[in-house]
């Protein structure tokens, strides 16, 4: 096959190596790792490159994407006749790991825990070491204040919102840091900068085992349907945001 992969910079070495071991044809785009903090930006900067491989004289047998929803950049995507294809995934922290399974395993009671790996700290831009929760909290709508709560809910609804969000955000605040290590990335001193962070917040500090498994079998277009959605001709990205399914194919909207 000839794919075309775009995935978020973060990847990049991890999906370097494994295009290198990939029997297909791969070309291969990245996008800024802070592009997620504007979904509709991203969005728009997505199609635009899925447009553009679609038409391409390439030929492109399929587009895949390195990239999760990250709150929900990728939910809308359409696709122009050629299959689109991504992980089930929330966000990089999955496609880390190697699997569904271990985000589950790791952060299933914990989503919004901080965490990083030698990719999001060599394209941060040198004080962003970790993904933190307040990057979760803005996504969400989690760092509204009162007044902005009452003005859309009511009084009676704020109340209730505001003392769950508060809950929430003192749990969130002893939540550790997790670094992921990648296997055949030295992260020594990447490392070491993580353990200093969480320190000086009060927080402990966890390591992981990476593992290659999820975007190996993406740039290998070995797409089983429980770890990847495929969508074609007529159908965009449907967001369910549950721990197993996480998006869908449904009908596309018009443009």
């Amino acid at each position: 096959m000839v794919i075309k992969l775009i995935s978020c910079e973060v990847f990049t070495r991890e999906v370097c190596r494994c295009v290198a071991a990939s029997p297909n044809v791969i070309d291969l785009e990245f996008t800024p790792k802070d592009a997620h903090n504007k979904p509709d930006s991203l969005r728009e900067l997505l199609q635009e490159r899925i447009d553009a491989a679609s038409s391409s004289a390439r030929g492109y047998d399929a587009i895949a994407l390195c990239l999760g929803v990250c709150g929900t950049s990728t939910v809308g995507l359409k696709s122009r006749g050629i299959p689109v294809v991504m992980p089930r995934a929330h966000d990089c922290c999955t496609l880390y790991l190697g699997s569904k399974e271990r985000f589950k395993e790791h952060f299933g009671d914990r989503p919004s825990t901080g965490f990083s790996a030698v990719g999001y700290i060599e394209h941060g831009n040198g004080m962003d070491l970790v993904r933190e929760a307040d990057d979760v909290r803005r996504q969400m709508g989690m760092d509204a204040s009162y007044a902005d709560l009452v003005e859309k809910y009511g009084e009676e609804n704020a109340a209730y919102i505001w003392e769950t969000l508060s809950k929430t955000n003192e749990r969130l605040a002893s939540d550790p840091i997790v670094f992921i290590d990648m296997p055949g990335v030295d992260g020594t001193t990447h490392v070491k900068a993580c353990q200093a962070a969480a320190e000086s917040q009060g927080k402990p500090f966890e390591r992981l085992t990476g593992d290659l498994s999820f975007i190996r079998a993406l740039v290998s277009g070995e797409w089983n349907k429980e770890d990847f959605l495929v969508i074609t001709e007529g159908e965009e990205i449907g967001g369910v945001y549950d721990l197993d399914e996480v998006v869908t194919a449904v009908t596309a909207t018009p443009d």
